[in-house]
């Protein structure tokens, strides 16, 4: 997965870039077709915003978090991400069973 870090009226440090990185490897472990992610931090007065748009595999999954400090904000997107893809992949999944045991069950009654 390839990451975008912007920050907007705030310096990326390497401490925030390795924090972004290791949060958005938890993602990558629920569903590994993660394409890109766009991850845009902003300081807007005494708050902290954190934002992401990710490019999975049939969707494009986007979330925002505004907090005082930035690693909770990142944490808060992380979080609602993770919720996000966790539906994604739920709803790409084929839940229904083969045509076997219960569809002859039914069709003999």
């Amino acid at each position: 997965m390839q990451i975008n870090l912007t920050g907007h009226h705030v310096d990326i440090t390497d401490a925030l870039r390795d924090y972004v990185t290791t949060k958005f490897d938890r993602l990558e472990r629920h569903f590994d077709n993660v394409v890109d992610a766009h991850v845009i931090l902003t300081v807007e007065k005494l708050q902290k915003k954190a934002e992401a748009t990710m490019l999975v595999s049939g969707a494009k999954l986007f979330a925002d978090a505004v907090h005082e400090d930035m690693y909770a904000a990142i944490d808060g997107l992380v979080d609602k991400l993770d919720r996000q893809v966790v539906k994604h992949k739920e709803k790409i999944t084929n839940h229904r069973r083969g045509e076997g045991s219960a569809g002859q069950v039914m069709a003999e009654e």
